[in-house]
């Protein structure tokens, strides 16, 4: 009975593992495929060459020739830009916004939807990282160090022309920058200078103040920052902002809010601008209009009371670019060797025209416009999956608007030629009868690659040789570059209208590769403090704030202090109400106390001493007391002593104390300042009352001879001895008599 219950026991398991591996090989297969066919999608943005100024010259991907830049041009994985002498020119990414300086080289050495890598062989670039996700990988590489941004912020990066050193300011963010070998951290409120190539040295200086150009970007920037048009559209939407400045905002009840642009009469959507053919997504429209980026790669279009308004896709949703939103009537049946298309209206699917997943045509379509996911998959099934460029069973409103068709003789629709100037007029009711295809089967002129300005090639400015050909770290691998549309053209002539996918592309003579140094593993470093490092900086790399100098505040007081001695930082001021600090002990025993000055200065390595009131009796003088100068000789202020801190004065009416062993030549009382340096190394003493009497000496000491009754007026002569000793307690004076003696005492001093 148990051999039997065991027996059955092992049949089962053995069914339920074959049944689980059996489950596990389907998964398997299906990720394999599912994965397989991801790899084909391409990005989900791309960046907008948007504003420029002065002369910006632009290279496609693979291509090795510089055309005219023209604006809304899409770019992506190796397009590169050149601006010239006095240029500037503005990259928007949606998460990100890159600024480019004059005499700047600019490529992408790769952009996708989590990498971001920015080549900057020459000149400056601003950069503003609006959001970065723990994933996403925000790089800049220059010829001698690869910065990788941490954080959203703002960051200036300034390669030189000769590529031995590159500039970072980081004004806000955190980065860390990487090169042979070493890593500096760059914190906010930092600006670095990396220099070398074959071993990279680091040293923070001062962040300047914004110049010119920084307030440019700073201004571009508001323009986003402040976009009234991003309370209907998501913030990832490349060009939102400009959508302020030429159209106004309407709700509909049937699609909700809607853009509608001020355009001119018979104005319609997909017209005033050119084709271009760009990889990997093939043919893909370039506006004219300076809004004419995000709802034209963005959002649909509906013709509502006679005009056309744009309408974006779901505020929350980042959407995914596409080159044009558009139906294609196919076959050229309006007119022998023609091409004709319209915009998709809301809630219309766009089929992509290259090889696609079918988790891209869902993203693609429900970030862009409100539409059934079932809906989306019953297209994809019925023209990709089919091979069927012909879409059917399919209601296109915007086909049936009067001018809402726009059609163009072949020739110019592949070479890039503006589509206004070469319009042809449309029947209506030719364009509702004709087929509607996700397709047009065109392949691409060179002229295409370059676009509208391909006329222009090789005779634009252009970065000189050394430059464009000048090799950075990375520290990121980049991908290889397409290859040159001339070992591509055969490929694209055998299946008109299609992208060359990355299979086949892999198989084609690649293009030059970026000339690219890997950056070997690093090892964190902490950067240098530059030479006379100024007030109000960042901490340092890996390393504390270097200290803050300056002076103390002012009491009002007291009269203008003499200068802080270097590398000490400023001590905070003594409350003027202080009393006088006690004596200290173990003094050496004093000498006699004839013609010694009424006032000394504190000893070495003792708390600070305020000045003796003008009314106090006299004290005795410290030992080993330099030659001091006639009072009318001596300078009326002090400086500090090196290497210790400008201390505050205390108040007027505090009574003496001792006076200091080793102190240089002293100036008299009667014109002394009321601040005076501070000790180190010595914490302040208890205070004396006001009307106690002259301070006692200290202990320890010998006993000093009678003070013989000598009067307040006698002062020190010049060769007075070295070391004096104090005097003993003094009774106090009434203040007629202490009135007197600082009279007698003014008046036997000579004038100054």
């Amino acid at each position: 009975m148990k051999r039997h219950f065991l027996k059955e026991v092992l049949h089962w398991k053995g069914v339920c593992a074959t049944l689980l591996l059996s489950i596990l090989f389907l998964l398997a297969t299906f990720t394999s495929n599912a994965d397989a066919q991801d790899q084909y999608d391409p990005p989900g943005r791309v960046a907008r060459l948007g504003y420029m100024q002065g002369a910006i010259s632009f290279e496609p991907a693979g291509e090795s020739d510089w055309v005219e830049a023209v604006p809304n041009r899409p770019m992506t994985t190796g397009d590169r830009l050149w601006a010239d002498r006095d240029s500037r020119a503005e990259v928007e990414l949606g998460s990100a916004a890159i600024h480019l300086s004059a005499n700047t080289g600019f490529s992408f050495l790769n952009l996708d939807d989590r990498t971001v890598q920015i080549e900057l062989s020459s000149g400056t670039l601003e950069v503003r990282v609006r959001r970065l996700s723990r994933d996403d990988v925000f790089e800049i590489d220059t010829p001698n160090q690869a910065l990788t941004a941490f954080q959203p912020g703002w960051y200036r990066i300034e390669a030189s022309q000769d590529g031995n050193y590159t500039v970072v300011t980081v004004r806000e963010g955190e980065g860390v920058s990487t090169g042979n070998g070493q890593e500096y951290t760059i914190h906010a409120g930092q600006r670095i200078t990396l220099s070398g190539t074959t071993q990279l040295a680091a040293e923070v200086q001062q962040i300047n103040n914004p110049d010119e150009f920084d307030n440019w970007s700073y201004s571009r920037e508001r323009r986003y920052d402040d976009s009234r048009s991003a309370r209907y559209c998501s913030r990832d939407l490349v060009g939102v902002e400009d959508l302020d400045d030429y159209g106004d905002w309407r709700s509909s009840p049937e699609y909700g809010d809607v853009w509608f642009p001020r355009v001119s009469a018979g104005w319609a959507p997909y017209r005033e601008g050119h084709w271009a053919w760009i990889d990997p997504w093939g043919w893909t429209w370039v506006d004219d209009d300076p809004w004419g980026y995000a709802p034209f790669h963005y959002g649909r279009w509906a013709s509502l009371d006679g005009r056309w308004g744009w309408i974006p896709g779901p505020r929350q949703e980042s959407p995914v670019y596409a080159p044009a939103l558009v139906a294609f009537v196919g076959g050229g049946a309006l007119a022998a060797g023609s091409v004709a298309w319209f915009p998709l209206g809301p809630r219309e699917v766009y089929v992509p025209s290259y090889r696609v997943s079918p988790t891209y045509v869902n993203r693609v379509n429900i970030t862009n416009t409100t539409v059934n996911t079932t809906t989306v998959t019953n297209v994809y099934n019925t023209t990709i999956v089919n091979r069927n460029t012909t879409i059917a069973n399919a209601n296109y409103v915007n086909r049936n608007v009067q001018g809402g068709v726009t059609a163009v003789p072949q020739r110019a629709f592949a070479s890039a030629q503006p589509v206004a100037r070469n319009a042809m007029v449309v029947n209506l009711r030719e364009a509702q009868a004709a087929p509607v295809s996700a397709r047009v089967a065109v392949p691409p002129a060179r002229e295409a690659v370059f676009g509208a300005r391909a006329n222009t090639a090789n005779r634009v400015a252009a970065p000189p040789p050394a430059l464009a050909n000048r090799t950075v770290i990375a520290k990121a691998t980049p991908p290889p570059p397409p290859p040159p549309f001339a070992a591509r053209q055969q490929v694209l002539q055998s299946h008109p209208g299609q992208p060359v996918d990355r299979a086949e592309m892999q198989k084609l003579r690649p293009a030059a590769a970026p000339p690219v140094k890997q950056a070997p593993p690093a090892k964190p470093a902490t950067p240098s403090q530059a030479v006379n490092q100024p007030p109000n900086r960042g901490p340092a790399p890996n390393a504390p704030a270097s200290p803050e100098p300056g002076n103390a505040a002012n009491p009002g007081n007291r009269p203008e202090a003499a200068p802080p001695t270097p590398n000490r930082p400023p001590q905070p001021p003594a409350r003027n109400d202080r009393p006088p600090a006690a004596q200290p002990e173990n003094r050496a025993t004093p000498a006699a106390p004839n013609n010694r000055p009424e006032v000394a200065p504190p000893e070495p390595n003792r708390p600070p001493q305020p000045p003796a009131r003008n009314d106090r009796p006299p004290t005795a003088e410290p030992e080993n007391r330099a030659t001091q100068p006639p009072p009318s000789n001596r300078p009326e202020a002090r400086p500090a002593e090196p290497n210790r801190p400008p201390q505050p004065p205390a108040r007027n009416d505090r009574p003496p104390t001792a006076q200091p062993e080793n102190r240089a030549t002293q100036p008299p009382p009667s014109n002394r300042p009321e601040a005076r340096p501070a000790e180190p190394n010595r914490p302040p003493q208890p205070p004396a009352r006001n009307d106690r009497p002259a301070a006692a000496p200290p202990d320890n000491r010998g006993n000093p001879p009678a003070p013989n009754n000598r009067p307040a007026a006698n002062r020190p002569t010049p060769n007075q001895p070295e070391a004096r000793p104090e005097r003993p307690e003094q009774p106090q004076q009434t203040p007629e008599e202490r009135r007197r003696q600082e009279e007698q005492r003014k008046q036997s001093q000579p004038p100054q």
